[in-house]
Order: structure tokens, then sequence, then C-alpha cells
């Protein structure tokens, strides 16, 4: 008998990658307050993230395999998160312009048995973005429960010159990595 799998995240696009396997899942979002270590790097810090998830979930789930994941946003050293308000969005989205950034997305699974966590870079590559362009995805919405102000999978997609990675990454799960992965915990691909 498979154990219960359990995706520790309330994002809608973890959830449709995650759907992709066919693996049956429950949801159960952490209480864990996300919160940067700024002694760590940026790969040590989404790895310490997606831990911190699944650790709150699989205390209280012992029989499960808990999955959990965090993705952060880094340019020039400096991490871009949610943004606050419109102008917070503005300033990162000014700040991607004509530029490249690293997306970095943390993975942890764990069950009474194992723990498995792995790290996934990708570099991100916008066009230089036109104030006007700015203004009118910001009117949109997307931007303001995404790291870095855009949703690559969305409208966000429009400001993506180039990237060097994993796409899946960039949306939130590296789902290939974490297929492969979830087979040491004897959950597979229907």
């Amino acid at each position: 008998m498979t154990k219960p799998f359990i995706l520790a995240s309330q994002s809608p696009r973890r959830k449709e990658l995650l759907d992709l396997l066919q693996i049956p899942y429950s949801i159960i979002v952490s209480e864990t307050e996300e919160k940067i270590n700024r002694n760590f790097s940026p790969e040590e810090n989404v790895k310490w993230l997606a831990e911190q998830k699944v650790q709150e979930i699989a205390e209280r789930y012992p029989e499960a395999v808990v999955l959990g994941a965090d993705t952060i946003v880094c340019f020039d050293d400096v991490y871009l998160g949610k943004p606050k308000d419109t102008e917070d969005a503005k300033r990162m989205l000014r700040m991607l312009s004509g530029k490249t950034h690293s997306v970095f997305t943390g993975v942890c699974i764990k069950s009474t048995d194992k723990s498995v966590t792995f790290y996934n870079e990708t570099e991100v590559t916008f066009w230089p973005l036109e104030e006007e362009d700015i203004s009118a995805y910001i009117k949109t919405g997307e931007p303001f429960d995404k790291a870095g102000s855009y949703g690559i999978q969305g409208k966000g997609a429009l400001f993506v010159k180039q990237i060097k990675g994993d796409y899946y990454s960039v949306v939130g799960l590296p789902i290939s990595k974490t297929m492969r992965m979830l087979k040491k915990f004897a959950l597979h691909s229907n």
C-alpha cells in the first residue's frame, strides 16, 4: 500500500504541475512563515524554506510523504519577493528590464524513513521594458502574488527574451526532477 501523498503548498501553479504526474495527493497548507535567512545563499534559502514547510506538515502527518517547495527571484544579490504594492511591483520590473536574473526553486520531499532536498536555478533574461508595458501589466493584477512581480506562465511571458534552465522551476516546481525523486518514495506517475 502506498503512503498518502501531501503537497504542503497553496500555490495553484504547483498544484497544476503536480497534477501532470497523475499521483493522488491532498493539499495541506503549511503555516510556516516564509522568512529569508540573510546568512544563507539563495540556494540554501530555497532548500531551507522548503524543508521548513515540509517539516511542519510531516510532524502532523507522520504516515505521509510530504512535498514542499519555495521559489526566490534574485537579481544582483537582491531578493525579489512578492510586491507589497503597485510601486514595489514597478520597481522590481524596472530592475529586471533588459537584464538577466536568477530564479531558484527548492524542493523537499520527506517521509518517516527518508528525505530528499534539492534546488534548481534558472536564468531568465527580460527584454527592455517600456513604462507603458509595465503599467499595463500591473493593471492585470498578475504581479501581486508572484516573486519578482511576474508570472512566466501568464502575461509575464511577454517580457521574457530568453531562459536558460528549467522553465517549470520558474513556474514553481521543477516537475521532471521532482518526478524522479518521488520514485525514491515509491510514488509513480500513472
